[in-house]
């Protein structure tokens, strides 16, 4: 987030192209390429659009950051714990080991689970291959029970009368 700029959000299709993140280096915070050395589309939901439009608004050049740290420049991962209340919000909801990096695993996992295709994945997350993303995907005990339900109505609609029928591979 903290690498984000103005002219990355197009606020016609609300995506967000990825270009750079902002790492500690010498002397401080520094922006530099994505890990991945290619940028990447990530569409932007519904519930964050109106927080980004007016990030967007408050823009004074193309190349304004989004966001900033309390003194208008890079924001920190300490700043943004402290500025999130990171630390409180999950130890009251009793996930004390839960990372920042861990809801991007949620994130992936929600959009697999809403029917998005894991080579799609893929490419929002930045990935090289499509083993790294489904290292990312951890579906949940309904998931699961979901896909059996699935294949059983699948099984039962082949073996309907008039339908197709099982074939041997």
């Amino acid at each position: 987030m903290s690498g984000v700029r103005a002219e990355d959000i197009d606020r016609e299709t609300w995506m967000w192209t990825v270009r750079r993140q902002t790492t500690p280096g010498p002397g401080g915070l520094i922006d530099k390429g994505t890990k991945g050395k290619r940028a990447r589309t990530v569409p932007l939901i519904e519930e964050v659009r109106p927080i980004v439009a007016h990030r967007l608004d408050a823009a004074s050049k193309p190349d304004s950051r989004l966001f900033t740290g309390p003194r208008g420049g890079r924001i920190s991962t300490a700043v943004l714990r402290d500025a999130t209340h990171w630390d409180e919000v999950v130890t009251t909801l009793g996930y004390e080991h839960l990372r920042r990096h861990d809801l991007r695993h949620t994130g992936l996992t929600w959009m697999a689970d809403a029917g998005v295709p894991v080579h799609v994945l893929r490419k929002i997350a930045g990935h090289g291959s499509l083993t790294t993303t489904q290292r990312y995907l951890h579906p949940d005990r309904q998931s699961l029970t979901d896909a059996g339900t699935a294949l059983s109505a699948h099984l039962k609609a082949r073996r309907s009368p008039g339908g197709p029928q099982l074939r041997a591979v």
